[in-house]
């Protein structure tokens, strides 16, 4: 059983498909703790819940490298999301509001810095003391 996933943001974004003609697709994104969640949308209403799909595709922030190549054109904002494998996946946004790319690079700093403390603690946990270093020690 799994715990429930705190939702951080729930909307619309567009996803440049990888094909021949490189389409923009709108995708209802649902950014976790985790990741962000990708689903298919069909038809072209603004609501996040416009005929969605419940199946979704899952870009886990642990095969997640960075958010890059922020461009703003025509109220637009253009980003990137580099995999740890170098495969690269475009995204655009409208330009108002909170920027996705923002809310999807702090929760990729937030992920990773807890992975970070998690290993420290566990390596530190982990290690024998290899002796006494005299502080403890009455004379």
């Amino acid at each position: 059983m799994s715990l429930p996933v705190k939702v951080m943001r729930d909307g619309l974004l567009e996803k440049r498909s990888s094909g021949l003609l490189q389409l923009w697709k709108k995708k209802r994104c649902v950014l976790t703790e985790e990741g962000l969640r990708l689903h298919n949308c069909k038809g072209g209403g603004d609501a996040p819940s416009a005929a969605c799909g419940s199946k979704a595709k899952e870009l886990r922030f642990e095969r997640m490298a960075t958010v890059d190549c922020v461009e703003y054109k025509r109220g637009l904002v253009y980003f990137t999301v580099v995999m740890v494998t170098g495969k690269e996946i475009d995204f655009r946004c409208p330009q108002d509001g909170a920027a996705w790319n923002a809310e999807i690079a702090l929760a990729l700093v937030r992920y990773k810095n807890l992975q970070a403390v998690q290993t420290g603690r566990n390596r530190h946990l982990s290690s024998p003391h290899l002796g006494s270093s005299g502080e403890d020690e009455a004379l």
